[in-house]
């Protein structure tokens, strides 16, 4: 069996020989490791021989080593467990308090105390008492609902109920809002409906620039005809607290009177027609109130001041009337159509009078009805039945010509006037007796100067000649 090694003998004393020089110290081992050595070879010292007898038989050197390695180990275990006990002794005897022993039973009431038992730290409750198994906090604190993280390495998708999935639109640049907005407005001009263009501007990203819609809006429309115009202030009427509100409208007309100069090169009258959008625009709500307060004594270019001057007269005349709905005229298509009949028929009057092709022409167009024209030939016809001078038949006949010509009149157009006049030249012959033979005159001009076509002039009804003969022959009527 394996023994601690012996300790060095003295040398024995008499000898001759002359003592050997002491061979130097082995370095200083802590003490917690010379303590564990020495109890692990009083352990080996006792317990090796008797566990060796007990077997009956001589160790081999394995099994001495493998039995020196636990008794080793469970030196250590309980060296440790000692040193413990011994430090925490020492720190409470430090400040006055006898420890208690460390083989006692803790007392009662302690068993579940969470100070640490390493006799370090200030000896309170680790984690202020919220910590620990079963512990769900510290004492007083109330939990809400806390919304699930979906970076929760637990979190389920499919637990947290319907997913909303939201699109996201940037913000659209200035030169890109321009490039969607201008094709928008021009298809407005078409079919004239708000409501289409408002749900095109809410699926924008506007972002800033707003502002840009409305003044896009109305350069377009100053290029443009009446009807636009009129078109061009219900849809800012309607955008108004839908996609924009009356500041992004303000900011818009306050651009449009800095820009007046630049505007003024392609549309001279661009004063006169912003001053007209402002006042709509006020009397519609679309701007404040006071937008044209904020100018006063403030304008230095006469252009801006001649259009809010525009503005305030148009107010001032219609004070006592919320909307300007005739500011633009009433456009072609939506006006009554006695009111356009009144038109054509004025229209017609003033050229018999004046005998001014192009003023014609022009009031005409202006009108701005092309599938309302067959009105004018139909009353042109029925003007030069009604009067009784052959000039009427040559001005009305050249009017014909000069509107065939220009495409003004189209021969659809032409062909339904004169249709309708044959259809009621029955009536018209009541209060016109010579009504057939005018007209024969007058289809007869327009055929030569190829206004009508041949079938229409064949389709003229005329009156047949009825003959009395004498009273010889009974009366009786010959064709």
């Amino acid at each position: 069996m394996c023994r601690a090694p012996s300790r060095r003998r003295a040398p024995e004393e008499g000898g001759g020989a002359a003592t050997k020089p002491s061979p130097p110290l082995p370095p200083r081992v802590p003490q917690a490791a010379s303590e564990g050595d020495a109890l692990a070879e009083e352990l080996m010292d006792g317990g090796g021989e008797e566990e060796e007898e007990a077997a009956g038989r001589p160790w081999t050197p394995q099994e001495k080593a493998l039995h020196e390695a636990r008794l080793k180990a469970k030196a250590k275990r309980r060296l440790r467990r000692t040193s413990s006990r011994d430090s925490a002794r020492e720190s409470l005897s430090e400040g006055g308090e006898p420890g208690p022993d460390p083989g006692s039973p803790p007392p009662p009431g302690k068993g579940h105390d969470r100070r640490s038992r390493m006799g370090k730290g200030r000896g309170l409750p680790k984690k202020g008492g919220a910590g620990g198994k079963g512990v769900w906090g510290a004492p007083g604190v109330v939990y809400t609902y806390q919304e699930p993280d979906a970076r929760d390495p637990n979190y389920d998708e499919a637990a947290q109920g319907d997913t909303i999935y939201a699109t996201v639109v940037p913000e659209m640049e200035e030169e890109e809002l321009k490039k969607s907005v201008h094709p928008m407005v021009l298809e407005y001009f078409e079919h004239g409906d708000p409501l289409e263009v408002v749900e095109l501007l809410r699926g924008l990203n506007l972002g800033g620039h707003k502002a840009a819609v409305p003044s896009l809006a109305v350069a377009l429309s100053l290029e443009g005809k009446a009807s636009q115009r009129e078109l061009t202030s219900r849809l800012l009427s309607d955008l108004v607290g839908k996609v924009l509100s009356p500041e992004d409208m303000a900011a818009a007309f306050d651009g449009m009177l800095r820009d007046l100069p630049d505007l003024i090169l392609d549309t001279p009258e661009a004063p006169q027609m912003l001053g007209q959008f402002i006042a709509r625009a006020v009397a519609d709500h679309a701007l404040p109130l006071d937008f044209l307060e904020r100018y006063k004594g403030r304008v230095d270019c006469e252009h801006a001041r001649a259009a809010l001057d525009r503005a305030a007269v148009l107010l001032r005349i219609k004070q006592d009337v919320n909307r300007l709905d005739n500011v633009w005229g009433v456009g072609g298509g939506q006006r009554p159509v006695k009111h356009l009949i009144k038109e054509m028929n004025l229209l017609l009057r003033e050229y018999l009078l004046s005998g001014e092709v192009s003023e014609a022409e022009h009031c005409l167009r202006q009108l701005e009805v092309p599938h309302f024209h067959h009105e004018l030939v139909y009353e042109a016809v029925v003007m030069v039945l009604e009067s009784s001078g052959e000039m009427a038949v040559a001005m009305m006949m050249k009017l014909l010509k000069v509107l065939w010509e220009t495409g003004l009149v189209t021969l659809d157009q032409m062909n339904r006037g004169f249709q309708r006049v044959y259809d009621e030249l029955g009536d018209i012959s009541l209060d016109v007796p010579l009504a057939h033979n005018i007209l024969e005159r007058l289809v007869d001009l327009c055929f030569e100067e190829g206004v009508i076509t041949k079938q229409l002039r064949d389709a003229c009804p005329t009156r047949g000649r009825k003959r009395f003969v004498s009273e010889g022959d009974g009366g009786q009527i010959k064709q």
